[in-house]
């Protein structure tokens, strides 16, 4: 076994904790771990001189091909099917359909993939985000910007659904965070700082809004954040926090949208983070945790929460990639949650429908998903039914109840981290003798509402 040694500086220790898949942290020596990679050097040792600094990745290029990482082929239009080559999608300003305005999804060259991936060592690998770089679109894993996120816990709570023969809560408070949306915030803020971008504009209705702000100002980036005026006080103190400048609109998360696109398209500095392909892309690393916290074994049932629906459809997506890449071989049913008062996904999936009629001014308690016009709603109907999965509603009550049981069992959740487990809890005896994997998506400190 050769050891070949560089100097360079790393942009922070952060970044490396938990990615295994390219290094760990030890002594001051960062040792990229090359072999889950064919054709590559088993260990690289690198003495690192900063934590801050990040000048001389010429190696990592030479090591992983950096410039020619992306196996992205095309994004497609859910819509009207058209499909987009990654140049022409990257000059839109707001990547939607050019044609229809519908949500676009990656679609990757898996033979490549699976030519670079050393199955064996990578299944090995310890779970974390940036584990899974193939299957995202990094062109540079130089310019990664990463907080340690991913490797979120897997909670054994059999207990509370005993007629399941294993019923598992992912856990995606504890990303940096306190929820699953540093995943794709850590992968668009990568892609704003590749393409050179100063700013970062996003709409959100809280947590997107928390964890595009922390990745900005980490990569010193500015960020502005439209919010629709119900978003709970503390996200948005978490955000100033992070130095964003906030706007606040009358309206509800579509008109917050809106804004923020139309903000984009007037400066070509400004960079859109969102429910858009990119997001989608780093969601998909919670599905691949999953299977790879459970040692490769598909769960039978996925039970994931919808708001705009990215969630369930990246999770879903990321079984297909497995199975397709050769490394799993099942997929699971995929159950939609949403609440009551915002459910326009299922009522499109009820009625056997691909339209989905939007909710006008939604209010839940679960304010994190009240989106009443899903950008990603036909990719999470799409999911649901390619699994032959089902889509629940739940009541305000029966939230605030899920949301108080979680926490009585030790996992404190907000409002809307807990829509899955009381979608869990109105299957029936469809979970009976399965293995569930529920989603508890956001931390309970984030909207503690009802709590005194």
């Amino acid at each position: 076994m050769k050891t070949w040694r560089y100097q360079f500086s790393i942009r922070s220790k952060a970044e490396f904790s938990g990615n295994t898949a390219f290094s760990s942290f030890i002594a001051g020596n960062v040792y990229v771990r090359t072999s889950i990679f064919r054709n590559q050097p088993d260990i690289t040792t690198i003495p690192a001189k900063g934590y801050y600094s990040c000048q001389n990745w010429s190696m990592l290029k030479r090591l992983y091909g950096c410039a020619t990482l992306v196996y992205v082929k095309f994004f497609r239009c859910i819509g009207c099917k058209s499909s987009y080559s990654p140049e022409r999608i990257r000059s839109c300003p707001v990547m939607r359909c050019p044609k229809c305005n519908s949500a676009l999804d990656a679609e990757y060259d898996y033979k490549s993939i699976q030519r670079t991936i050393r199955k064996d060592e990578f299944m090995r690998e310890c779970p974390g985000h940036w584990k899974y770089w193939a299957f995202m679109p990094v062109s540079d894993i130089s310019m990664i910007v990463a907080m340690g996120e991913g490797g979120t816990p897997l909670v054994d709570l059999t207990r509370l659904m005993p007629q399941a023969k294993k019923f598992l809560v992912k856990y995606e408070a504890a990303n940096p965070t306190g929820s699953f949306k540093d995943r794709g915030s850590s992968l668009e803020i990568t892609k704003a700082v590749t393409w050179g971008r100063k700013r970062v504009v996003i709409a959100s209705t809280g947590n997107m809004g928390s964890s595009v702000a922390a990745f900005a100002a980490f990569a010193k980036l500015r960020c502005k954040i439209i919010l629709p005026d119900f978003v709970n006080k503390a996200k948005i103190a978490q955000m100033k926090a992070y130095g964003a400048e906030i706007e606040l609109t009358s309206g509800d998360y579509a008109d917050a949208m809106k804004i923020a696109e139309n903000q984009v398209r007037s400066d070509p500095e400004s960079f859109l983070a969102g429910d858009y392909p990119w997001r989608c892309e780093g969601t998909k690393t919670v599905g691949f945790e999953i299977a790879d916290q459970m040692y490769w074994r598909v769960p039978d049932a996925v039970i994931a929460p919808i708001g705009n629906g990215t969630l369930i459809w990246s999770v879903w997506k990321a079984f297909r990639e497995l199975m397709i890449t050769g490394i799993t071989d099942a997929l699971p049913l995929m159950i939609g949650v949403q609440a009551e008062k915002c459910d326009p996904v299922v009522r499109a999936w009820e009625e056997r429908t691909d339209t989905i009629v939007p909710i006008e001014n939604p209010r839940t308690v679960a304010s994190a998903i009240a989106c009443g016009t899903p950008i990603d709603g036909l990719l999470a109907l799409k999911a649901i039914r390619e699994s032959g999965g089902v889509c629940i509603r739940v009541t305000d009550g029966e939230i605030l109840r899920a949301r108080d049981e979680l926490g009585s069992n030790g996992v404190f959740v907000e409002p809307s981290g807990a829509v899955s487990f009381a979608g869990a809890r109105k299957t029936g005896d469809l979970l009976d003798r399965k293995t569930v994997v529920c989603i508890a998506t956001g931390h309970g400190l984030k909207d503690m509402y009802g709590i005194e």
